[in-house]
């Protein structure tokens, strides 16, 4: 007999405790920069909107937008932990936020890796520009 997964529920409350935060991008090696927990309150903090899912109690996913609330919203933290992976949460990460940002009139937008751009074509976003970054000493 299969075991019944816990439900996933959504939320854009800021997490009380961000150490779940900081072991997720430990998780995915997202933590190059040695962030704390402390920084990823800050960055969860200053953004325009965020979502976060849980199952149950567990932090698996997060994602949010950076904006002026006007015109762009820049969607991007979007992760989800490896062991719930490719269950529809990432993507109802991506609805949450691209609602909000319609809600708004702010337009969407996303810079991802390669591999993951069929992703979130599937999700209704199309190429667009070509992404660029300095990189800086931190």
């Amino acid at each position: 007999m299969s075991q019944v997964e816990p439900a996933v529920t959504y939320t854009s409350e800021l997490p009380e405790d961000f150490t779940a935060l900081l072991e997720l991008y430990e998780t995915l090696g997202w933590n190059f920069l040695n962030l704390d927990i402390r920084d990823l309150q800050a960055m969860c903090a200053g953004s325009w909107y965020s979502v976060y899912a849980y199952e149950g109690e567990r932090l698996v996913g997060m994602g949010r937008v950076i904006s002026d609330g006007v015109l762009t919203g820049l969607l991007c933290g979007i992760c989800v932990h490896p062991d719930v992976q490719a269950r529809g949460i990432g993507t109802g990460i991506v609805q949450r936020l691209v609602m909000q940002c319609e809600k708004f009139g702010v337009i969407p937008q996303l810079l991802c890796e390669q591999e993951l751009e069929g992703y979130y074509e599937r999700l209704g976003f199309t190429a667009f520009t070509i992404g660029m970054k300095k990189h800086i000493a931190r």
